[in-house]
């Protein structure tokens, strides 16, 4: 929106040309996201506890975790909205990829307020049942890979491509393109969405992940930068970076309420619709193994869920004291904290890989 008004204004002060400049949009997108979620943060807190949605407590939980019971859920609202607005206001509107993230993300983001709603509101523990979740998040996922496919500009917009290797390249048809699409949607999604079970844990990671990935859009959408790194050109791809920037500037405002001892939880109106979002970002610029890396602690807290899930139904046995990850080690003695740092830590490396292969190949 801004983007329109200010290349109107630079044909009259030429100043105005430098909002032209992805990089500055991205910044000012980090910005205005975090000050929405900084200056709104209170206010929805606050409607939050009025309209009494606090969060129900696993009895078979860690026992430090009843203390947090009541604390009001569903702050991915604020997320959402800090992203949408300033997404619609630094972004090239006309930028086919601008518009599907934000589908994506509200789409996804519907499906867990609706989750929440029945968990908080008709105090039904379970939610949605888990077919109707999945059919929803198939049904966006698949869409979003048609979408894709229908709008590609070039071959290498839905090429497969292996990070490390410089002519390692898979061409795909459109079924293989939309399967892999939907495993990426929605594998991310429930994979985020899993993870964010204590304060802070799932908001800092999606910062890592949503700013790195930033950089690889970038990269991707500049046509000399992507020949020199050796990855696929994307047009259009660039404006994925104001995206990205407003998800970390959202994400950073709401950890200032989330951080132990946490004010608001995400609830799955937000872990979902967060998760999805990554996923999508990861497909339109080809980085879905990159992405696999990057988010290593959302795999292995999935993975932890699957393991122990598996396990139990084949030997009557468990393989982690509680499921996901980060409960078993609450459970083996360390603080909520302890867990939540040492798990950023993880992620901070695992991202550190991952930009690693913008040059090793």
């Amino acid at each position: 929106m801004l983007v329109w008004l200010a290349e109107w204004l630079s044909e009259y002060i030429r100043a105005f040309s430098v909002f032209n400049y992805v990089t500055l949009r991205a910044v000012l997108a980090c910005l205005t996201a975090l000050g929405i979620s900084l200056l709104m943060g209170p206010w929805v807190i606050r409607k939050l506890t009025e309209l009494k949605v606090g969060q129900a407590v696993r009895s078979d939980g860690p026992q430090t975790h009843l203390v947090k019971a009541g604390t009001p859920t569903m702050g991915g609202s604020l997320i959402l909205l800090a992203i949408g607005i300033t997404t619609l206001l630094w972004a090239d509107l006309a930028n086919v990829y601008v518009w599907l993230l934000l589908v994506v993300m509200f789409g996804t983001g519907a499906l867990g307020f609706y989750d929440d709603w029945r968990k908080v509101v008709y105090k039904d523990p379970k939610g949605v049942s888990a077919r109707f979740k999945m059919v929803c998040q198939s049904t966006i996922a698949i869409a979003a890979g048609v979408y894709l496919i229908t709008t590609a500009q070039l071959p290498a917009s839905t090429e497969f491509i292996v990070p490390f290797f410089k002519n390692v390249v898979y061409p795909m048809g459109a079924i293989g393109f939309c399967v892999l699409t939907y495993f990426v949607i929605v594998g991310t999604s429930n994979a985020v969405n899993l993870t964010d079970g204590l304060d802070g844990l799932a908001a800092l990671p999606t910062v890592l992940v949503a700013s790195a990935l930033a950089i690889f859009a970038y990269v991707a959408g500049n046509a000399v930068f992507a020949k020199y790194l050796g990855l696929p050109f994307i047009p259009g791809a660039h404006e994925v970076v104001v995206f990205c920037a407003a998800m970390a500037g959202a994400c950073l405002g709401f950890l200032w309420f989330n951080a132990y001892p946490a004010q608001v939880f995400m609830g799955d109106v937000g872990a979902l619709a967060l998760g999805a979002a990554l996923g999508t970002v990861a497909v339109i610029v080809r980085q879905e193994i990159v992405l696999f890396i990057m988010g290593g602690l959302f795999v292995m807290e999935a993975l932890s869920v699957m393991i122990q899930v598996a396990s139990f139904k084949l030997t009557g046995k468990r393989v982690f004291r509680m499921a996901p990850l980060h409960h078993h080690y609450e459970l083996k003695g360390w603080k909520e904290t302890q867990v939540v740092v040492r798990f950023w830590i993880i992620t901070m490396m695992l991202v550190l890989a991952g930009l690693a292969t913008l040059k090793l190949r």
